[in-house]
């Protein structure tokens, strides 16, 4: 049978600490025999596109076409 998950003040601070600032990831918590063990934090940055990053885009991918067709 497993044990209760007892969390104190100081597991909910902790928690809380990783969980500030975090806009994107997530938090994975790992437990052992009913007590908090580990703490995995994964956070992921997105960016905006920049302004002209979809035509410099758009400009590669017509080069790479023109590659594969053999112009130049």
């Amino acid at each position: 049978m497993a044990k209760p998950l007892i969390i104190d003040e100081v597991w909910k601070e902790r928690i809380a600490s990783q969980l500030n600032d975090m806009e994107f990831g997530s938090l994975h918590i790992v437990v052992h025999e009913g007590q908090i063990v580990q703490m995995e934090r994964t956070e992921r940055k997105r960016y905006e596109n920049t302004p002209g990053s979809s035509v410099k885009a758009a400009a590669r991918a017509e080069r790479r076409t023109g590659r594969e067709s053999g112009l130049r």
